[in-house]
């Protein structure tokens, strides 16, 4: 009895110096306060929505050239990747047979001068006799036939005569184009054969061509107003800006006739000033391209976007302060904001600066921060300057 209530009492002192242990540690430890962060609120900004398109730069001519006459090479009038321009000599091929062919046939033009002259002096003779039946009908009817026939050889002569001189005008073979030359294929001293031989190739580099395929349905709900008169502005993505820091824009200059009924597309050409931007056709690139008008968007800060495996995410601040996960599906960027497709209605809160040091569940005090979208553009602006560049370049 008396060992029962020893052990009591014993249970009931080490309860009490428990309690008494706890609450002094939560007297020693004060509890810290609460961390404040940036939130934003989301904002609600007319804006286009974008399309983004696989390309390539295309020049506008390209040439292989070829010689229209065959020979040997003789010379070359230009250095490898330099500007040249339409009518430059570039290859010189022995010019000797084709001016012996113009000489020889100079010559017979003027044997056949002699041989016509006679013969027009004895239709006319036979003409006379024929009118004091002097001369039969038959004689006379030789001597026209034989005045026709020189005639003839004149005419044959004059087109031998034109053709060989053509061809020794293509003994010297000039630039189609004016544009870059690439390097020289086939060098002085080899023979090539008329048409077949590449020598050299060049293109123009004045313009790029930007060719792309919209499907049908994207054409009906966003671009069916664009035609290649209204001059629709394209932004080249993923390339360097321009020196100015913009970015490199171009406009729509061609727009198929219908569209493919095999692959549901249509086909659309962007052109853009190559010079002003030193593009380079064969460029790999990306075309954006603005839907026609504007229309109310979600806007937040591009930094409040969290990744979390395969999702997006921002952290919403609720009514207790409390922080919570929210997946959000993302539209176009528009330089250090971002548009919302869904997940977030107008107002709510966002952490300004993303998760990096704050998470679900924590309760936390707010600082809301002003969005400045002063420098910021939703709605493509034409730029004047640019379509002068490339009106020029036409």
């Amino acid at each position: 009895m008396r060992l029962a209530q020893t052990t009591a009492v014993l249970l009931s002192a080490a309860l009490i110096l428990a309690g008494c242990s706890e609450q002094a540690s939560q007297q020693a430890t004060p509890q810290g306060p609460m961390m404040t962060i940036d939130v934003a609120s989301v904002q609600m900004q007319p804006a286009q929505r974008w399309h983004s398109f696989t390309t390539r730069l295309e020049a506008p001519s390209k040439v292989a050239l070829k010689s229209r006459v065959s020979g040997q090479i003789t010379q070359t009038f230009f250095s490898e990747g330099e500007q040249v321009q339409k009518g430059q000599p570039l290859f010189q091929i022995d010019p000797r047979p084709f001016a012996a062919q113009v000489d020889r046939l100079k010559a017979q033009l003027i044997s056949n001068s002699a041989a016509l002259a006679q013969a027009e002096r004895e239709a006319q003779r036979a003409q006379r006799l024929l009118a004091k039946n002097a001369m039969s009908t038959e004689q006379a009817g030789q001597r026209d036939a034989i005045l026709k026939q020189r005639q003839a050889e004149r005419s044959a002569l004059k087109a031998e005569l034109q053709a060989a001189e053509l061809d020794l005008a293509f003994a010297t073979i000039r630039s189609p184009i004016n544009g870059v030359i690439s390097r020289a294929e086939i060098t002085a001293g080899n023979h090539i054969t008329a048409g077949q031989d590449v020598l050299t190739r060049i293109v123009s580099n004045d313009r790029v061509y930007a060719y792309f395929n919209v499907d049908e349905r994207t054409w009906y709900q966003d671009f069916a107003g664009i035609n290649a008169q209204s001059q629709a502005r394209v932004i080249l993505q993923n390339l360097r800006k321009s020196a100015e820091g913009e970015a490199i824009t171009g406009r729509i200059d061609f727009i198929d006739n219908e569209i493919n009924a095999r692959t549901g597309t249509l086909r659309i050409r962007a052109v853009f000033d190559a010079v002003a931007h030193q593009l380079k056709p064969g460029a790999f690139a990306r075309i954006n391209l603005a839907a026609q008008g504007a229309s109310p968007t979600a806007i937040v800060p591009e930094r409040a976007i969290g990744t979390d495996l395969k999702n997006r995410f921002v952290l919403t601040v609720d009514g207790d302060n409390t922080l919570q996960y929210r997946r959000v599906q993302l539209g176009e960027r528009y330089g250090e904001f971002r548009a919302i497709q869904s997940g977030l209605e107008p107002g709510e809160l966002v952490v300004a600066n993303g998760p990096a040091r704050v998470g679900p569940g924590m309760t936390v005090s707010v600082n809301e921060i002003p969005l400045n979208f002063s420098d910021t553009r939703f709605v493509m602006a034409p730029a004047q300057g640019a379509d002068n560049a490339l009106s020029a370049a036409r």
